[in-house]
């Protein structure tokens, strides 16, 4: 039994990396792709360009608390924004002192884009969210199911601004293609449980 789970597991994370379910059809094309923006969060290391002032640019580090220190500005809250709004804001806080700052704001090192997998997997632990990676492509990162994994009971526990959510996820409707919606789009610091 063990055996068939991973060989699905497997199956089921290459289709959802070609863009469909095994057994499903190809979701219809809409024209426009899900624009995803980067959000900003404790650990990245950033690069702060002000145009024509070299001694205001610099590469920082976002600390555990989220904010970085900036010249002339001291400590900004940098974690939960993207890059373009975190530029815009150190661009309104710097024409204080200059004349029409213009801030760019790159993101050099992605730390914080990690998630988390633990429980009866193969190989709990931390993973890259280097990409767009549903919760079947994280599980089969994780090594698949080990023997008396729970597969009905999956949850994903999501921290928001609000506090934690809790998704659930029956990996055996996933299995057997009756509810396809269910392998949500994992983000960064999602923890995946497998009881």
């Amino acid at each position: 039994m063990r055996g068939r789970k991973g060989v699905l597991l497997t199956a089921a994370a290459v289709a959802s990396l070609m863009g469909t379910a095994v057994g499903a059809q190809p979701p219809a094309k809409t024209g426009r792709a899900e624009r995803i923006e980067y959000v900003i969060g404790p650990g990245d290391l950033l690069q702060i360009f002000v145009w024509k002032e070299p001694d205001l640019s610099r590469d920082v580090a976002v600390r555990l608390d989220g904010r970085i220190t900036v010249p002339l500005l001291g400590d900004v809250e940098a974690a939960g924004r993207t890059p373009q709004q975190l530029g815009e804001e150190l661009a309104k806080s710097l024409s204080k002192f200059l004349e029409t700052p213009r801030v760019t704001v790159g993101v050099s090192q992605a730390t914080s884009t990690r998630f988390y997998v633990v429980g009866l997997v193969g190989k709990p632990g931390d993973f890259p969210l280097s990409s767009r990676t549903t919760v079947l492509q994280g599980l089969a990162l994780a090594g698949g199911f080990r023997e008396f994994a729970k597969t009905e009971n999956i949850v994903i526990v999501r921290q928001e601004r609000t506090g934690q959510t809790v998704i659930p996820v029956n990996y055996k409707k996933l299995e057997d293609g009756k509810d396809i919606s269910q392998n949500v789009l994992l983000r960064p610091g999602d923890t995946i449980i497998v009881p």
